[in-house]
């Protein structure tokens, strides 16, 4: 539809949607960008001044990002408005090397790329178990769907990524529902089915909740997947299809390296 829906941007990670809005998080120039979905800048600098800004998602009227992604050691998850004002900059510290944020209800689940997990906290920053789910392989993106969580597992060899189902107080419902995945990332869901991003293979495939492979290859040709969002299909500008918005970036070294043994 748009190969380059918004261009201009340097090391663009997470991106996010609510309603007809576009929110991008810049890594090197410390801001979260607002767009609209068909690519309209509205605010280049919605929110400045964070550090190292990586993964975003958003609920309601708020924002959750988390920063300090050139710092593994000093993350965490800020909360802001959708009109850039801060909530609580540091509403939940010393996290590792978050890959993704994922808010359902009162509740925000986050995955640990450096490491195995996926934290549970409430959107208020309590803490209510920071291994919700473990014996991850370099977890990536994570979705909800009802009572349902879907996570990315990047594996360490070509081939060995999968996306894991449990529920969303932490049970294994099935750990490999899809699998044979090089190196996936980013993840969601859409009309029942589940869009992963892989950055090695530079492409989108669709499977559905169950696990069955509808497209392994729906888009391909990409370069350095970062993220992946789909904006609803009753927004005007997607008329009647759903359009799926990629959050391209050039990801650091350090980065692959996490995702990759030795």
């Amino acid at each position: 539809m748009n190969p380059a829906l918004v261009s201009g941007l340097t090391f663009p990670q997470g991106i996010a949607i609510s309603g007809d809005k576009l929110f991008v998080a810049n890594l090197l120039a410390g801001t979260i960008s607002e767009y609209t979905t068909s690519g309209t800048l509205m605010n280049p600098a919605l929110i400045s001044g964070l550090n190292g800004p990586g993964a975003i998602a958003v609920s309601g009227g708020d924002l959750y990002v988390a920063t300090s992604l050139v710092d593994i050691d000093a993350q965490m998850i800020g909360k802001y408005t959708t009109s850039g004002a801060t909530v609580n900059a540091a509403l939940v510290p010393q996290l590792g090397s978050v890959a993704a944020i994922a808010v359902s209800g009162d509740n925000l689940f986050v995955s640990d790329l450096s490491g195995t997990m996926i934290g549970k906290y409430t959107t208020s920053g309590a803490l209510v178990n920071p291994a919700l789910v473990s014996g991850l392989s370099f977890p990536g993106g994570i979705v909800v769907s009802g009572d349902k969580l879907f996570v990315v597992n990047g594996g360490t060899d070509p081939a060995s990524g999968t996306i894991g189902e449990y529920t969303t107080s932490g049970a294994t419902v099935n750990p490999t529902l899809v699998s044979g995945l090089t190196f996936p990332r980013a993840l969601e869901l859409s009309g029942g089915n589940l869009f992963v991003a892989s950055s090695d293979t530079g492409t989108i495939g669709e499977y559905t909740t169950s696990g069955a492979t509808v497209n392994a290859s729906l888009i391909s040709g990409l370069n350095n997947l970062g993220d992946i969002a789909v904006a609803s299909a009753s927004i005007p500008e997607a008329s009647s299809v759903t359009l799926l918005l990629l959050g391209v970036t050039a990801m650091f070294v350090l980065r692959s390296l996490l995702r990759r043994p030795a």
